[in-house]
């Protein structure tokens, strides 16, 4: 049993070890996967086309397509989709050439 459950807890571990961690901040309110967000600072986590927002106790998931840009953002930067609330489009890690794109 304790063999399992020591198994369990490195697998867990390896896992989390492998998602990417970025922090960002929101200027204004922001709609994420239909969840809106107050303006802040934010933790993202993504791996395998899924990303971890967080601040504090609030969470939210979220599917993602995560490209590859040909240049390196020099800060992290959202965009965000028109329409009447702030959804956000897309998030763009600054010192990588990743970009996070969110399905509308």
């Amino acid at each position: 049993m304790m063999k399992k459950l020591l198994l369990g807890l490195t697998t867990l571990a390896l896992v989390t070890a492998s998602a990417a961690s970025y922090r960002v901040t929101l200027f204004q309110p922001s709609v994420i996967n239909g969840t809106e967000l107050k303006p802040g600072d934010y933790k993202i986590e993504h791996d395998a086309g899924k990303v971890v927002i967080r601040a504090g106790k609030q969470t939210v998931e979220a599917p993602v397509k995560v490209e590859t840009s040909d240049v390196k953002f020099s800060a992290t930067s959202v965009r965000y989709a028109g329409g009447g609330k702030n959804q956000v489009q897309e998030i763009r890690l600054g010192g990588t050439n990743t970009r996070l794109v969110f399905a509308n």
